[in-house]
């Protein structure tokens, strides 16, 4: 008899159904499965024998093949289990309703389902699909039940499943909780850090506008304080950005470090000692995401970022120009997001201390040349704001005085300045698409496609002079700013975003020469 189930593979975080085709024919026992698996798939035909015998059933003795198809498509992890299982048992002759429901789940030899990773992004996917039931295990039944129309059945075992299937004991829908901040994603309360008023500023300014920030300073100082307060500053998550991020972390299978229902920005801090696979995504078979797709829509921090390997550095450029990161391996090519804001803290020299106005620094120049040159041109020049963060006096630290300002109020002026990005850069870009569109096919006809760029950080070409509208005197400054500095193409662009993300933060419509001139010293301040 032939019979067949749902489940579903993963290219990156895109989803396509799998087919799982069961048949049983005359001939000696046997099990094979086929459909360009991996180890893991084929590893199933043990915990898939042992789970239908030990959960009450008979596995057919005879000739038995199992087909995931696509084919073509490649196919990882223990995920496909529970629907081979299921397919194996229908074409044994059990009635079970298959018919648009997907399974997913690993299978324990007592017949138990054991969670797996990428069960979020899997579940978009084939509700996009058109498939309305899905079976998962317990331990994934929360974040699937985070996909709208989509009914999601916790099955603790493959019995239970079966007979849920059958009508003979049906399970509880499983519900989702609300969405609600997470405590442990806040971050730091900007009012913990006394002084550095300077750096604090250009914090509120990072969190606004979704730019890279470079601080420098001697140990001490506060830089790495200073960053774990960025995430604090960043307004929560809209639901479909929220989704993505669980999504990305439910396939690297780390949501358990982080709620699926959060929606405050991820704050992502690897050591300098991480791997490229660990940065940028990697690992066997198709690639992993890495930290800087697990950073998406928060932060990403790099500590000590001198330390860093030159090679991981430049390895950033891309993704910080592109906000996507593709990896590619024997196995195929996939992209995952990388919106992150990136900020990185550094020592002025290798001993920490030059310019320090307490300890002289100790550093030969042939050290302090090698140190800084781990830092390239290409990678300095996609940041946005670079800060001195010196070292604070003990008046600053200890002496009472007016109480900092609090993530909270700096908070509400950040999402005051992205909700005008939004509306502006929204209504700029589908005019700019409607526009090439026209020109391109001569027909008056729709604007485009695809989500509108938010933030300032992600303006572009005439997108951006149109949002930034400097004015005469703004044009002026930044022409001989240009001269004077040799800023490039892309610097010049920069730090036009930068400008129009201070104009936002004070409401301005137009950049004039103050914003410009704010933006050109955050630019260079620390010593570009």
């Amino acid at each position: 008899m032939y019979a067949t189930a749902l489940s579903c593979a993963l290219r990156g975080l895109a989803g396509i159904p799998v087919t799982v085709e069961a048949d049983i024919a005359a001939g000696l026992p046997g099990f094979t499965i086929v459909g360009l698996t991996d180890r893991a798939i084929q590893e199933a035909r043990e915990r898939v024998k042992a789970a239908i015998r030990n959960g009450g059933f008979t596995f057919p003795a005879r000739k038995l093949t199992v087909n995931l198809a696509p084919a073509e498509v490649p196919k990882e992890g223990t995920g496909y289990d529970l629907a081979i299982a299921l397919a194996v048992l229908r074409s044994a002759g059990h009635e079970i309703a298959l018919d648009g429901t997907a399974l997913l789940g690993e299978l324990s030899l007592d017949a138990s389902l054991r969670p797996v990773n990428g069960v979020l992004p899997m579940a978009r996917a084939l509700r996009a699909q058109g498939v309305r039931r899905l079976v998962v295990p317990v331990e994934n039944a929360g974040e699937a039940a985070l996909v709208e129309d989509l009914d999601v059945v916790a099955a603790p075992s493959l019995a239970a499943c079966v007979h849920h299937l059958d009508g003979s004991q049906p399970l509880p829908p499983a519900q989702a909780t609300g969405r609600s901040p997470d405590a442990t994603d806040g971050g730091l309360d900007l009012s913990a850090i006394r002084g550095q008023m300077h750096a604090k500023r250009a914090l509120e300014i990072a969190a606004a506008g979704g730019h890279n920030m470079l601080m420098l300073g001697p140990p001490g100082s506060g830089k790495t304080m200073l960053a774990r307060a960025l995430a604090s500053l960043m307004p929560d998550l809209q639901p479909e950005e929220s989704l993505e991020v669980a999504a990305v972390w439910s396939l690297r299978g780390v949501l358990r470090e982080r709620s699926a229902h959060s929606v405050r920005p991820p704050f992502r801090a690897p050591h300098h000692s991480i791997s490229r696979s660990g940065l940028i995504g990697g690992g066997l078979g198709l690639a992993l995401p890495g930290e800087i797709s697990l950073a998406t829509r928060g932060v990403l921090f790099l500590d000590e970022l001198c330390e860093f390997p030159r090679a991981l550095l430049e390895a950033l450029r891309q993704p910080l120009e592109e906000r996507t990161v593709t990896v590619g391996r024997s196995r195929g090519s996939v992209t995952y997001p990388a919106a992150f804001t990136l900020v990185a803290a550094a020592n002025p020299c290798p001993c920490g201390y030059r310019g320090d106005s307490q300890r002289a620094c100790t550093c030969a120049a042939r050290e302090l040349h090698s140190y800084r040159s781990r830092l390239s041109g290409p990678v300095r020049d996609r940041i946005d704001l670079s800060v001195a963060v010196p070292r604070q006096s003990y008046d600053v630290l200890f002496a009472g005085g007016m109480p900092e300002e609090t993530s909270s109020a700096v908070r509400q002026r950040v999402a005051a300045a992205r909700r005008a990005q939004a509306r502006r850069n929204h209504d700029l870009v589908r005019r700019e698409r409607g526009r090439r569109r026209r020109a391109a096919t001569g027909l008056d006809a729709a604007n485009g496609t695809g989500p509108a760029p938010v933030l300032n950080a992600d303006l572009e070409g005439v997108t951006l002079l149109a949002a930034c509208d400097p004015t005469a005197a703004a044009s002026r400054v930044l022409s001989v700013a240009g001269e004077r500095l040799h800023l490039s193409a892309r610097a010049f662009h920069r730090v036009l975003r930068v400008a129009r993300t201070i104009a936002d933060l004070a409401g301005q419509e137009r950049v004039d020469e103050a914003a410009l001139g704010e933006a050109l010293r955050l630019r260079g301040e620390a010593g570009r």
